[in-house]
């Protein structure tokens, strides 16, 4: 149950508040805390943070089939139904699938659901053998008959069946009650009622055979189904353990990137060096890191230097040369040199917890597609037992001899082979294996919606800085337009752009550092979003911006000024005026080279049929030069926030599917306005949470990536449907008998069982398949 903190029973503990259901559930917490006891009976321990508050988002347990491991706290939920969780695992109540964590961790490696049925599997394989001898063994000249009467045979098979039904079986027929007690109908349902029905029938033929009629008797005797009953049981078993197999490599991803991080940290204190855990470190802590180590937590290098791999995260093969403060991520590794770091983000607030719950999110995420399948499945159940009930009828009315046999074993095998399990397995399992594949591209999708909106996108609108350039400029020229030298006019820039996080200020910032000039002291910064800055120092109004900016101010741009800049901008170059007062003092050029990997990207973002649309702040003359450098289809210059915004919007009313791909603040508002926003992982929190696409990596090759992958992941998606809604379209109808008038054909029950349990694993194993997918 998710609480409402405004209607809540709140509970306070020191700087921390706590919110509940009810007094009952408060009151457990309560006692809990007193005794340190981890969580209160049938509740969610994990809480959800507002500032210095907490909402405790709790959930009663009412449908479990399975009481919660006591060792195992974490959120268990339905891949086919997320809206169905509950603390520990057990199944789910409406499709009776084992439910699965919210998080996955390193140590679930040994799955007892997979254990438990594989066992209950081998069991009924021992018993199902000499079961299908007995009842099989005169079709191939065994003589059975003569060995054994009717009776004792009769008897033999009942005992051989019933623990393979009853305990074997057991998981399936209480998943199959708890699917009618809850009027949520599954596969199960069909299973449950299948079975028991041969095995209750064989069971009076066995106990009280004067009560079967005469009718319905083959070769003189009450007829039997308990190999029937047995044998789909067993298959079904089968392919439980296959689902449960195939189901735990979908999260191969998140294991991958969960073992990224290491184990332990070396902490350097005063009284020396120690290693602790992980969940030890806190934010501040140094940490030693030697060459072939992982980082521990994300930091910035407090001493030292050496080349980190990054590729695990950023796809990138190159190692990148880290200094005294460079920031590190956790997972990557350190190859030459040791460094000691300084601890910034720990647990769940670094990059890579952030990834993993990212994915986690996305691989429970409903694609809009499922919405179909939802409809389907409401119906397809009860359709399954009237599809069932009209085959008996028909078969008892005007089948052949023996005509209530034939009529049951029609009705059962519709029932085995109708599984719905395939079906509503078909979008869910592709999502999981998509994301879990972006995943380890470093293309991080929020959600299924995303990756099913991601295939249809026709226009790709990007940012210049930092998306197609490295977002890292330098400043080239200072060129200065009076009396004030060179030095003088830089260090009045960086004076005022040090309070700025614009990519462009760091740049003169840094240059200012380079040449070692010393800054004066400005106050009373203020920023005009895509214009400029301004601060006061020694007592004069210093401005750094554009042209426009600048004239807005009352700066008169003389020129000669205007031509310089006309021609920096013309050979790519970045160009802030500099101002004191209402006089110029001069320009500062900037340069932000082009990434090496952006050519051949827009070639294959062309290849792929988008369109390529590049919207900058940058002057015109600029953005024409990259524009004509890169063969990009379009471009806008001196665009602002709130024209990027503007120009989406007036795309996707064009009828245009757009994703805009971006990395700064500024981004954000159009990242938030696109069909699919798309954050380099290099930007800021503001333009990562405004899309629905995370590239690691910062490169613009996780567009063309993220575009493949949902094309891939969509098109894997229909085929499963179509397998699916094929494979029941076809599979009833045999079921039912409709070939046997032309071809004299009839479908075992032991056939469908066997199809059935194949359909859902060949389901999985078409998901899989993307695994493979070349991005």
């Amino acid at each position: 149950m998710r609480v409402d903190p405004a209607t809540a029973i709140s509970y306070a503990d020191g700087a921390e508040t706590f919110y509940f259901c009810s007094d009952g559930c408060k009151s457990k917490f309560v006692a809990s805390r007193e005794s340190s006891e981890a969580t209160p009976p049938q509740h969610d321990s994990h809480c959800h943070h507002s500032h210095d508050h907490r909402a405790a988002e709790h959930h009663h347990d009412h449908h479990a089939t399975n009481q919660p491991d006591a060792a195992d706290q974490r959120i268990y939920t339905c891949p086919m139904h997320p809206e169905i969780e509950q603390v520990g695992p057990g199944s789910c109540p409406k499709c009776g699938m084992d439910l699965e964590p919210k998080s996955v961790s390193l140590d679930d490696q040994d799955d007892g659901a997979e254990a438990d049925m594989t066992r209950r599997f081998w069991v009924g394989v021992a018993l199902s053998a000499p079961l299908l001898v007995l009842t099989m063994g005169p079709m191939i000249g065994l003589p059975i008959h003569d060995w054994l009467s009717p009776t004792v045979g009769g008897w033999l098979q009942l005992v051989l069946a019933t623990p393979v039904v009853w305990w074997c079986g057991w998981p399936l027929l209480v998943r199959g009650w708890q699917s009618i007690v809850h009027r949520s109908p599954n596969m199960f349902t069909l299973i449950a009622i299948g079975t028991l029905t041969a095995y209750v029938f064989s069971l009076f033929s066995v106990l009280l055979p004067s009560w079967i009629p005469k009718a319905f008797y083959e070769d003189g005797r009450a007829p039997l189904y308990f190999e029937a009953a047995a044998v789909i049981i067993t298959l079904v078993l089968l392919g439980q353990v296959l689902e449960l197999r195939a189901r735990k490599r979908t999260s191969g991803a998140i294991r991958a990137l969960l073992e990224l991080a290491p184990d332990i940290a070396h902490r350097i204190t005063d009284s020396g060096e120690q290693d602790v855990a992980l969940d030890q470190v806190h934010k501040g802590d140094r940490l030693r890191v030697r060459p072939g180590e992982k980082m521990p937590v994300d930091g910035v290098v407090h001493e030292g230097s050496s080349s980190v791999d990054e590729s695990m995260l950023t796809g990138e093969p190159l190692p990148v040369e880290k200094q005294q403060g460079d920031k590190v991520v956790a997972g990557t590794l350190n190859q030459t040199g040791t460094l000691v770091i300084e601890a910034q983000q720990v647990g769940s607030e670094t990059v890579l917890s952030r990834i993993v719950d990212m994915v986690a999110a996305a691989q429970r995420s409903r694609a809009p597609i499922q919405r179909l399948v939802d409809v389907v499945a409401a119906w397809f159940v009860p359709a399954v037992i009237v599809s069932a009930i009209i085959a008996f009828a028909v078969w008892a009315t005007i089948g052949p001899a023996p005509r209530f046999a034939h009529a049951l074993l029609a009705a059962i095998s519709v029932l085995i082979i109708a599984c719905p399990c395939a079906l509503g397995l078909a979008t869910p399992m592709s999502i999981m294996v998509g994301v879990g594949r972006g995943a380890r591209e470093g293309v991080l999708i929020k959600d299924a919606q995303v990756l099913e909106t991601m295939e249809r996108v026709d226009t790709v609108v990007v940012d210049k800085t930092g998306t197609l350039t490295e977002g890292k400029p330098r400043v080239t020229e200072v060129l200065s337009a009076g009396d004030t030298s060179e030095d003088q006019l830089l260090a009045l820039a960086a004076a005022v752009e040090q309070s700025s996080e614009h990519p462009l200020a760091r740049s003169i910032v840094d240059a200012a550092n380079d040449r070692e000039l010393d800054l004066p002291k400005s106050s009373d910064f203020s920023s005009t979003t895509g214009g400029g800055v301004e601060s006061t120092v020694d007592g004069a109004r210093i401005r750094v911006g554009k042209p426009g900016f600048m004239t807005d101010s009352g700066v008169d741009l003389s020129p000669d000024a205007t031509q310089q800049s006309h021609n920096l901008q013309s050979e790519g170059r970045t160009v802030v005026y500099v101002a004191r007062d209402q006089q110029l003092l001069g320009m500062v050029a900037i340069s932000d080279p082009i990434k090496e990997s952006t050519p051949q990207v827009i070639e294959r973002i062309h290849d792929l049929g988008l369109k390529l649309v590049m919207l900058t702040g940058d002057a015109e003359a600029t953005a024409k030069a990259v524009a004509e450098k890169l063969n990009i289809d379009e471009y806008h210059a001196g665009v602002s926030p709130e024209e990027k915004h503007d120009f989406v919007e007036q795309l996707r009313n064009q009828g245009r599917v757009v994703a805009m791909a971006g990395d700064g603040i500024n981004d954000a508002p159009a990242l938030a306005a696109a069909d699919v926003g798309v954050a380099m992982g290099t930007g800021s929190d503001v333009a990562i949470e405004s899309a629905g696409v995370t590239l690691v990596g910062g490169d613009l090759r996780g567009v063309v990536k993220a575009t493949a992958l949902s094309r891939a992941t969509m098109s894997n998606i229909r085929q499963n449907l179509a397998f699916a809604f094929g494979y029941n379209a076809l599979g009833i109808p045999i079921a039912a008998g409709v070939l046997y008038p032309v071809f004299g054909w009839l479908l075992s029950p032991m056939i469908a069982a066997a199809a059935m349990s194949l359909s859902s694993v060949s389901v999985i194993g078409n998901a899989l398949r993307l695994r493979a997918t070349k991005l």
